[in-house]
């Protein structure tokens, strides 16, 4: 399923919601939309849905050859923020009764709900009640119900949530195999290492509007983050002495004898090392590349700085 999405916008009451927003998801990609509370990304997921319409702009939803101005329900599989399966029913008949109402056949149901429970370790508790297992079962349950019957487009907001770091990364290759499909995958997710290992390419938005769109390496030059060094130094320091030491740059003590600066500029690394050469014996330098959540962080701060400019 391949989705291209241009100039949308929606508003509700004096509310400018989504912003003459423009983006693609290629079939078969796995596409992050993220941002924080209030950025539009639940606004965008319900226009593509159906479930309401752009005030501005177009939709384009291919499949097989044919086109809609939304994601037929019959393709989509949704887990939702606020899930919504049968808690004082067995796991079997929450996700027997769900895939049948997507038209599986029973024995259709049967057979994927028993390879799905299996890849997730749950087989053995399918006849007990949704509300009888922890909060991370209860998640995996809700992530087999939004694709049991093999949508075209699975969207998943916040599929991590609930989850230890051992059972996320089930997730991690849970999401790798729907990729491999070739099932259409939108994650919206706060878990910015996670996303980092799945997505291909990601849109980043606040109030409305985008921010950075495209690849992690897109992203990276986009956001334009002041480079990063860790240094470690033979002698212990604390952070009073590099505040006096580099009053204008962004330091990070990391432990007594490591911490992190932020530079203006690359150039600005010889000037940074002999200051602390005069006070300290250096005993590695080396660069540091900003993960996704840092460059949220910086993509964020510059938005809300222009904003105020």
């Amino acid at each position: 399923m391949h989705i291209t999405v241009t100039e949308i916008e929606k508003s509700y009451a004096t509310v400018s919601a989504v912003c003459g927003v423009s983006f693609t998801i290629n079939t078969g990609e796995i596409f992050a939309l993220l941002g924080p509370n209030g950025a539009g990304k639940s606004s965008i997921i319900r226009m593509l849905v159906g479930m309401t319409r752009p005030d501005r702009g177009t939709i384009v939803v291919t499949h097989q050859q044919a086109h809609y101005d939304h994601v037929p329900r019959r393709y989509l599989g949704y887990l939702p923020e606020d899930r919504g399966l049968y808690p004082d029913k067995s796991v079997e008949k929450n996700l027997l009764y769900l895939a049948q109402l997507h038209g599986l056949s029973k024995a259709q149901a049967q057979q994927e709900m028993d390879h799905w429970l299996a890849i997730f370790e749950l087989t053995e508790r399918r006849k007990e009640d949704l509300k009888q297992l922890s909060k991370g079962n209860q998640q995996k349950v809700q992530l087999i119900a939004a694709v049991i019957h093999k949508p075209a487009l699975v969207i998943l907001d916040e599929p991590f949530s609930g989850l230890d770091p051992i059972n996320q990364e089930k997730v991690v290759e849970f999401l790798k195999t729907l990729r491999a499909k070739g099932m259409t995958v939108i994650l919206s997710a706060h878990q910015m290492a996670m996303v980092e290992k799945l997505a291909d390419r990601m849109l980043l938005m606040a109030k409305g509007q985008v921010v950075l769109a495209g690849t992690l390496m897109d992203i990276k030059q986009q956001a334009q983050p002041k480079p990063v060094v860790v240094i470690e130094t033979q002698q212990a320091i604390t952070a009073v002495q590099l505040a006096t030491l580099l009053p204008d740059y962004t330091v990070s003590l990391q432990s007594e004898h490591r911490f992190s600066v932020a530079l203006p500029t690359t150039a600005m690394l010889s000037t940074c090392l002999q200051t602390l050469l005069n006070e300290f014996t250096v005993q590695s330098v080396s660069m540091q590349n900003p993960d996704l959540h840092q460059l949220y962080l910086t993509a964020m701060s510059a938005h809300q700085q222009e904003e105020i400019a």
